[in-house]
């Protein structure tokens, strides 16, 4: 399969606009066209280690969870090792993808696959992601009434001369008994301003005026962290168990919420793959679970009797590879060879 052809099939798997707008995500080490895909290589990290093993498995584009290339590179050297993965990268033709974010948001994605540790429950996200475009065009809509006269007649041709207008309409209406036009039109924020310039050149029209802000639509079961009901309320140690059975795991961090005992029932979990403090906090629930918080973060967690369990960063996301392996063989109709990192693993180990 053809590079672009490949990336845009990615794409259309989980749209790069619901990424966090921090996030580095997209085809961000490109070989010169045109490059063939034969063989695309998940990893949830980049390192040395797992590029020479992408090598090795002659790899065409590696597919990498979280970006190895977030802050610009300023040179592209052999001195540090994110630099020598664009080296080695280039000089073996193999590309790199990185979706990160929008992996989390994606009804199918990481936080979706997450949930499975607690046993059955039903989700919802707990910030939802909004649709890429507005329902229609323009970011806000105007109303105003005004009297049938050559006055109104004016000012509907000078709005009609300002740029990024839209849906201008004008309908017959009844205001306090008199007989007046109800005009509305959708415009961008930049062509409000000339709107509303214009109407507040008449003190009638600019009190009548109305504006509303369009909101993008919220997009069904698709956002940042999840909020968790589970069918059945379980005890804290039950759902310790349970997760470190889906994560594989033989051991989590554990602090209990004040007032809280590990019999302690658990109806409603929130979590987040990776760093969740800042997707988590604020949010009522039993349990927090995430890979990784800060310590005044679980402390505030704690003092709310909510109970905190940490994973490490990378141990809440890298499970995910497998289900996503075959999720994507069936994405692209079994074109390629898809294979996961056998190196790729969480820095992190109990000494």
């Amino acid at each position: 399969m053809d590079l672009r052809e490949l990336v845009s099939a990615l794409n259309d798997f989980a749209s790069l606009s619901l990424a966090e707008p921090w996030d580095n995500v997209g085809l961000l080490v490109e070989p010169s066209p045109p490059h063939t895909v034969n063989t695309l290589f998940l990893t949830n990290d980049l390192t040395e280690e797992v590029m020479e093993e992408a090598v090795q498995k002659k790899a065409d584009l590696i597919l990498s969870y979280h970006p190895p290339i977030f802050t610009p590179l300023k040179r592209v050297t052999w001195k540090t090792w994110k630099e020598r993965l664009v080296v080695r990268a280039l000089e073996h033709r193999i590309g790199i993808y990185s979706p990160h974010t929008a992996y989390d948001a994606i009804p199918h994605g990481v936080n979706n696959w997450l949930t499975k540790g607690l046993g059955a429950c039903t989700s919802v996200p707990l910030h939802p992601s909004t649709a890429p475009s507005y329902p229609a065009e323009g970011t806000h809509r105007v109303e105003f009434c005004a009297d049938n006269t050559e006055h109104l007649d004016t000012v509907l041709s000078k709005i009609k001369d300002i740029q990024e207008i839209s849906c201008l309409t004008t309908l017959p209406a009844r205001v306090e008994g008199e007989e007046q036009t109800r005009v509305t039109l959708n415009c961008s924020q930049k062509a409000l301003l000339e709107v509303v310039a214009l109407l507040s050149q008449n003190s009638l029209l600019y009190h009548k005026t109305e504006i509303l802000l369009l909101q993008k639509p919220l997009l069904p079961h698709t956002g940042m962290g999840r909020l968790c009901t589970l069918s059945e309320p379980v005890s804290l140690s039950d759902v310790i168990e349970r997760i470190k059975s889906h994560l594989k795991l033989p051991h989590i961090h554990l602090a209990m919420g004040m007032g809280k005992t590990l019999e302690s029932p658990v109806k409603k979990a929130a979590l987040c793959a990776g760093s969740g403090g800042s997707v988590l906090k604020g949010m009522e629930a039993d349990l927090y679970l995430t890979g990784e918080m800060s310590h005044h973060d679980v402390l505030d967690a704690v003092a709310n009797g909510i109970s905190v369990i940490l994973c490490e960063h990378s141990n809440t996301e890298r499970g995910f590879l497998s289900e996503l392996r075959d999720m994507l063989s069936i994405h692209l109709q079994n074109k390629i060879n898809i294979i996961v990192s056998e190196k790729d693993r969480d820095p992190l180990q109990v000494a």
